[in-house]
């Protein structure tokens, strides 16, 4: 087969290259090769059975058109200071102009007009005096929230439109390799378990996500892409009831507050936020079942739930950072008998494991009804640890009653987007045709970032 773009993975970074490749005009042949079903074909069972069932050969919630971004809460940053390191590679200026444009692309394909966080300002000003007084960080980012059942008309409307637009969609198809010759990719070799294809192409581009981070890590090693190890984000799932939330859900939506806690002065931060939402489970190759929240336009709970994450950058000689995190996940799984685990913070700080008949009694009931009470201090790292518990602690300077005893701590909550692939400022890395995006670039965090990656990569492609 030969195609003039070859896309490998249709998340976010890999569907916008296509998206803006159509909208210049562009005549080259593109194929997206996903190894995950069309979105239409994605189903999570446990809406029914109420409780992971471990679907093979892949996960339906982080794996298919569109990647984990049909099944999260699909919340648009509009901030060029929220999504990761882009803007520092691109320039600030040019990160905001793109995340513009690329927002009214959502709006066209059916995203709410509605923007969250907006317009609050004194209110604003009282949480921010307050996180200064607590030693954090607020940084207050406009917010265009999908909902996790709209995010996924939205992106079937994007996949009947590329589809529609003369893009090969090669759903079932997992790559193996790519070609590289003296430092030029020429391909990528796919196969769907049943035969194996070589794409020849002009232009490779490797936007797999956090899913696909430790694959493109090995596949830099392998074929001398130039890459570093950089940051890789360990934590968990913090849920509280919506009354404790009220105000700051109200005024900005979600939250994001920066922290460097004592006594390790480690990154500490909040991320996605869903008020009314629900925790969820994803489960990553190998089984490994990791942490994660949704929000729905309509279905709403009673309790709010956001990741406390904590930076990790590790240093000579060791440079397996995404290894490091898979293994606490996998010590947690242990411990959880293959389940999330979850614990109250009284419980953390008394020492003790949380039971089963505690979270009953509780205020906050988990939204995670498969989630295993136990203790997670016992495989979580205890540098991580100290930061998570004294980051909980300023949080409640903020918001009074988010260091409640009953306040729940689900772990493992991981993102994989520790290698980072170097390039220049117009997304070169040093093997020519061969261009890396996405979450597992190590360049963007988020639905929002990776798309305007995308943007600019189909621009150039043009």
């Amino acid at each position: 087969m030969k195609k003039d773009v070859v896309i490998i993975g249709a998340g976010p970074a890999g569907i916008f290259t296509a998206i803006e490749m159509i909208k210049k005009g562009s005549k080259k042949s593109i194929a997206i090769v996903e190894k995950g079903a069309p979105i239409e074909k994605r189903f999570c069972p446990k809406a029914k059975t109420q409780k992971c069932v471990n679907c093979q050969p892949y996960c339906h919630i982080t794996t298919g058109f569109s990647g984990a971004g049909a099944f999260s809460d699909g919340k648009l940053s509009l901030s060029y200071e929220v999504g990761g390191d882009l803007p520092n590679l691109i320039g600030a200026d040019k990160a905001q102009e793109t995340i513009d444009y690329t927002d009214k692309i959502y709006l066209e394909f059916g995203a709410d007009e509605h923007i969250e966080g907006i317009g609050n300002d004194e209110e604003v000003k009282e949480i921010r005096k307050r996180a200064i007084k607590a030693g954090l960080k607020l940084v207050d980012c406009p917010i265009r929230h999908l909902g996790t059942e709209k995010a996924q008309d939205i992106y079937l409307s994007i996949e009947n439109y590329l589809r529609d637009n003369g893009v090969e969609l090669m759903f079932g198809y997992e790559c193996t390799d790519i070609i590289i010759n003296d430092s030029v990719c020429s391909g990528a070799v796919i196969t769907n378990g049943k035969e194996t294809l070589t794409i020849d192409a002009e232009n490779v581009i490797v936007a797999t996500g956090r899913r696909g981070a430790d694959w493109l890590e090995k596949l830099c090693a392998e074929h001398d892409i130039a890459h570093q190890p950089g940051t890789v984000d360990i934590g968990v799932r913090v849920e509280v009831r919506n009354e404790v939330m009220e105000k700051v859900n109200k005024v900005l939506y979600e939250s994001k507050l920066i922290g460097y806690p004592g006594p390790f002065k480690n990154k500490v931060r909040t991320f996605c936020q869903n008020p009314g939402g629900f925790v969820s489970q994803e489960n990553y190759d190998n089984n490994l079942a990791v942490v994660n929240g949704h929000s729905y336009k309509e279905l709403k709970s009673n309790n709010t739930n956001l990741a406390i994450l904590v930076s990790h950058n590790f240093s000579h000689p060791f440079n397996q950072p995404i290894d490091y995190a898979v293994k606490v996940g996998e010590l947690t799984n242990m411990l959880g008998a293959g389940h999330i685990m979850v614990q109250r913070f009284g419980d953390i700080l008394d020492g003790k494991r949380t039971w089963q008949k505690e979270l009953s009694q509780s205020n906050v009931r988990p939204t995670l009804p498969d989630a295993v009470a136990g203790d997670i201090t016992a495989a979580m790292p205890y540098r991580a640890m100290m930061n998570i518990i004294n980051f909980i602690k300023a949080v409640d300077e903020v918001v009074p009653g988010f260091a409640s005893e009953e306040t729940l701590l689900y772990s493992p909550e991981l993102k994989f987007y520790s290698n980072r692939v170097k390039m220049d400022e117009d997304l070169n890395t040093n093997v020519k045709g061969l261009f890396c995006l996405g979450d597992s670039s190590g360049w963007t965090r988020g639905l929002m970032m990776a798309s305007v990656m995308g943007v600019l990569m189909g621009r150039k492609l043009v």
